[in-house]
């Protein structure tokens, strides 16, 4: 087995960095919308699921353009939506380090099997 499953979880690691960012340069937006979001949805939970779409998207469309493959984008964007959802839902209280190792961590062994197929 190559490598490539180490990539996937780096450049995925990257797009949360970059996700950070954009969020936090322009959270007067992100703010605006999440409001529009919630009278939509009528939820806090469901405003929190859009968002975490949303963010799931946008991993996607990276990885998707990076690795010019749906299933890749598809996948890590799947995966990484199920890790935010499972450690939010549960109220894990992580630092920013932990966090990032575990996305790592669970992203790079979903890869390792997926690849392994």
């Amino acid at each position: 087995m190559n490598i490539e499953w180490f990539y996937i979880a780096l450049v995925l690691a990257c797009s949360d960095i970059l996700h950070g960012v954009l969020w936090h340069t322009f959270s007067d937006f992100y703010i605006i919308l999440g409001e529009i979001i919630h009278n939509i949805v009528k939820s806090l939970f469901m405003t929190w699921i859009v968002h975490e779409l949303i963010e799931a998207t946008f991993h996607f469309i990276v990885l998707t353009l990076v690795f010019q493959s749906l299933t890749i984008g598809v996948l890590g964007g799947s995966i990484h939506f199920i890790t935010d959802v499972y450690h939010n839902y549960n109220k894990l209280e992580m630092t920013n380090i932990q966090h990032r190792a575990l996305h790592f961590t669970v992203e790079s062994i979903f890869f390792m099997i997926i690849l392994a197929l």
